[in-house]
C-alpha cells in the first residue's frame, strides 16, 4: 500500500480535538502538539510564510506525522503531557521529573508517624507535598513536634502488642517528646485527635486548630490547671508566630492555583503559587528553554499543566495574567483588581526576580551571551532597526556659560570604550548656547569619522530633551545621516525618551536593563564633560594668579607652569630655579611677588 505524502496526511486530518506527532526521516518523534482542531493547527506549520526560523527548521525535518483524536481539548492537554515526558522530543519543551522533592507523610498505622519522606509508597499513607524547598519541611516538622507530641518508633503498636507489655518508654518519652502510646499512656482517641490537627496544619487551615487550642486552655483555665493552660498558650503563640511568617493572603480566597510568566528571546521563567485557606502553601519557580519561538500563553499551558500534575493540584480555579484555554474542567479568571489581582503581581514579582537572579548568574559565567541579550533587549525596547552594538552620547557642559565644553563618550557591546572618550572645546558659538552647541559638535564627530572612513555608530543619544534632539538632527541632516543613524534624546526630569519626528517620549520601566544602560551613558557624558570643565576653570584660575605679576603674560606663565606643574611649587622654587626658565630680572620680579604675596 503506497503510503500518503506529508500534504495528503495533512488534508486527511479530521476537525476534531487531539495530539499530533511530528516524525523525522528515521522516524523519530521530533515534536509532540495538542489542538482543539487538528486540521487547521496542524495545517498552520505548512503555510507558505512561516515567521519563525526555528519553527522552519521543524518543517524542514518532517517526514511523516500521526495523530490521536480524544473526546476533549482536556483530553489532549493531559495526553500531550504523557507523550512529551515519555519521547522528550528535540523540538518540545522538556519539563522533567524532580524525584528528589520532600513530602510529608502521615504513615498508614494504629498511631501514625509524621516524618519528611523523598519516597512515595503507595500502601494508604497520607502524603502532603511535594515541597521545593526542604527548609519549608523541616520548619514545618520542627512546628509539629512542638505542638503535638508524637512516636517516633517504628514499632507495631497493636492492641495486643501493647496489652502484653512488649514495650517499654525510651528517652523520647523520658524528654517530653512522645506520650508513651507504646505502653498504653496514650489512647487512639486522643492521638488521633492530635493526628487530625496536624493535617489541618498541613493542609493550611490554622482556623480549626487555633480555635481547638483556644478551648483546651479556656477549659484548663476553668478548672483551676493554670501550667497545663499556660503550655496550651505557647503552642497558640507558636502557631501564631508560623502563621504570621507564612505568606498570608485572605479567608476569602480558597484552593485557586496562580501562574505567570516573563520571557525573552530563549528562556521563560514561570512562578507557581498554590492558595489554600487563605494561605499560600506553595510557590515554585521554573525556567523553561524556548525551542520554536513559542509565545507566553503556550509556554504558561504546558508549564501550569506539568505544574499541576507535578503537585497533585485539584484547585478548579487558576489565576493568569491573560486568557489561556486549559479546557473546560478548570475555570482561568485574569482578575483586574482586588486581592486575587494582588495575587497575580505577587506570582509576576517572583518570576522576574528568578529571571534576574538567573541573568546575573549568566553574567558571571557567560558575559557573552550576557551581553547579546542586552543588545537584543535594547533593539526591542528601542525600535531599532538592528543591535546598537556602537552607541555614541553627546553632553554640554557650561557654568554660567563660562567654559563651555562638550563630550562624547562611546559605548561597545554595552560596556565603556574609555579610549575613544573625545573632549571638544566649542569654537563657533559665543555665548551660553546649548542647542547650538550641540549642533556643532555633533557636526565636528561625524564629520570627521565620515571623512576618516570610520564606521558610524548603530545608536546616538544626546543628553536633553526634545530641543537637544532637534539641534542634533540639524547636523544629520546637513551630513546626510538622518535615517541611517538611529537617534534619541534623554531629558533628565522622568528619564523620558525622544525619537525624531514623534512628540510623545517613550517611558521605560525604571528597572529596565535598557533604560539602565541609556542612564549609565548619559551619566558617564556628564562626568567626562565635566572634567574638561573644570581642568579649563582650574588652569584658568592658575592662569590668572601668574599673570598678575606685572610683566608675565600668558606664554611666560604657560613655560613656568610647563617646568614646576603648579603655582605652589613656583612660590617654593628659589630664584636660580626660576632664571633657568625666564632669566633673571623677570626671576626676581616672581620671586618677590609671589613671596610678598604670601607674606
Amino acid at each position: 500500500m503506497t503510503q500518503l505524502s506529508l500534504k495528503e496526511q495533512v488534508a486527511s486530518l479530521p476537525n476534531e480535538p487531539g495530539v499530533y506527532q511530528y516524525y523525522n526521516v528515521e522516524g523519530e518523534i521530533i515534536y509532540v502538539g495538542k489542538a482543539k482542531d487538528l486540521k487547521k493547527r496542524v495545517a498552520s506549520y505548512f503555510r507558505k510564510q512561516v515567521d519563525s526560523r526555528k519553527t522552519r527548521n521543524l518543517v524542514n525535518a518532517i517526514e511523516s506525522l500521526k495523530h490521536i483524536v480524544v473526546p476533549t481539548e482536556s483530553d489532549a492537554l493531559i495526553l500531550e503531557n504523557t507523550l512529551i515526558k515519555e519521547h522528550q522530543p528535540r523540538y518540545n519543551i522538556l519539563l522533567r521529573d524532580d524525584k528528589t522533592y520532600p513530602w510529608i507523610c502521615i504513615k498508614k498505622e494504629r498511631y501514625p508517624r509524621v516524618f519528611a519522606t523523598r519516597k512515595v509508597v503507595q500502601d494508604g499513607s497520607e502524603y502532603y507535598g511535594p515541597f521545593t524547598n526542604g527548609k519549608t519541611v523541616r520548619v514545618l516538622l520542627e512546628l509539629i513536634n512542638e505542638l503535638y507530641p508524637l512516636r517516633t518508633c517504628h514499632y507495631d503498636l497493636s492492641q495486643e502488642n501493647i496489652a502484653s507489655e512488649k514495650f517499654k518508654v525510651c528517652l523520647e518519652y523520658h524528654i517530653g517528646n512522645c506520650l508513651g502510646a507504646c505502653v498504653g499512656q496514650q489512647t487512639t482517641t486522643h492521638y488521633d485527635e492530635a493526628v487530625a490537627h496536624i493535617r489541618n496544619i498541613l493542609q493550611g487551615k490554622f482556623k480549626e486548630v487555633n480555635h481547638a487550642f483556644k478551648k483546651e486552655m479556656l477549659a484548663a483555665s476553668k478548672t483551676l490547671q493554670f501550667e497545663h493552660a499556660q503550655k496550651v498558650k505557647l503552642k497558640m503563640e507558636a502557631l501564631q508566630h508560623y502563621q504570621a511568617k507564612s505568606a498570608v493572603v485572605s479567608a476569602k480566597i480558597d484552593a485557586v492555583d496562580v501562574c505567570t510568566i516573563v520571557s525573552d528571546e530563549t528562556t521563560a521563567f514561570v512562578n507557581f503559587l498554590q492558595v489554600a485557606h487563605g494561605s499560600i502553601v506553595r510557590f515554585h519557580n521554573l525556567a523553561i528553554k524556548k525551542k520554536l519561538d513559542e509565545s507566553d500563553a503556550e509556554l504558561l499551558r504546558v508549564a501550569l499543566v506539568e505544574l499541576r500534575r507535578r503537585f497533585n493540584s485539584s484547585s478548579k480555579e487558576i489565576l493568569l495574567p491573560f486568557e489561556v484555554d486549559l479546557g473546560e474542567k478548570v475555570r482561568v479568571t485574569v482578575p483586574k483588581i482586588g486581592e486575587k489581582k494582588q495575587l497575580i503581581n505577587l506570582s509576576l514579582r517572583n518570576a522576574k526576580q528568578s529571571r534576574l537572579e538567573q541573568l546575573k548568574q549568566i553574567k558571571l559565567t557567560d558575559p557573552e551571551q550576557h551581553s547579546q541579550r542586552i543588545m537584543a533587549q535594547m533593539q526591542r525596547d528601542l525600535r531599532l532597526h538592528e543591535q546598537p552594538l556602537h552607541i555614541e552620547c553627546f553632553d554640554n557642559s557650561n557654568i554660567q556659560g563660562t567654559n563651555p565644553v562638550a563630550a562624547c563618550v562611546v559605548f561597545r557591546n554595552g560596556k565603556p570604550s574609555k579610549k575613544e572618550y573625545r573632549h571638544y572645546g566649542i569654537k563657533t558659538v559665543q555665548g551660553p548656547d546649548d542647542f547650538a552647541s550641540m549642533e556643532e559638535v555633533v557636526y565636528r564627530r561625524y564629520k570627521r569619522l565620515i571623512n576618516e572612513g570610520e564606521p558610524l555608530p548603530q545608536l546616538v543619544v544626546i543628553d536633553g530633551g526634545k530641543g537637544q534632539l532637534n539641534a542634533a538632527l540639524k547636523s544629520f541632516d546637513v551630513l546626510g545621516i538622518r535615517g541611517k543613524v538611529a537617534i534619541l534624546g534623554i531629558a533628565k526630569r522622568l528619564e523620558e525618551l525622544y525619537f525624531p519626528d514623534d512628540p510623545i517620549p517613550l517611558y521605560l520601566d525604571k528597572r529596565s536593563e535598557t533604560l539602565r544602560i541609556v542612564q549609565q551613558l548619559r551619566n558617564e557624558a556628564h562626568r567626562f564633560g565635566i572634567r574638561l570643565h573644570r581642568n579649563k576653570r582650574s588652569k584658568g584660575a592658575i592662569n590668572s594668579t601668574l599673570e598678575q605679576i606685572p610683566g608675565v603674560g600668558e606664554k611666560t606663565a604657560t613655560q613656568l607652569l610647563k617646568k614646576f606643574k603648579s603655582v605652589k611649587r613656583i612660590k617654593a622654587a628659589n630664584i636660580e630655579a626660576l632664571t633657568q626658565v625666564t632669566g633673571a630680572s623677570m626671576a626676581k620680579k616672581i620671586y618677590e611677588h609671589l613671596h610678598h604675596e604670601k607674606s
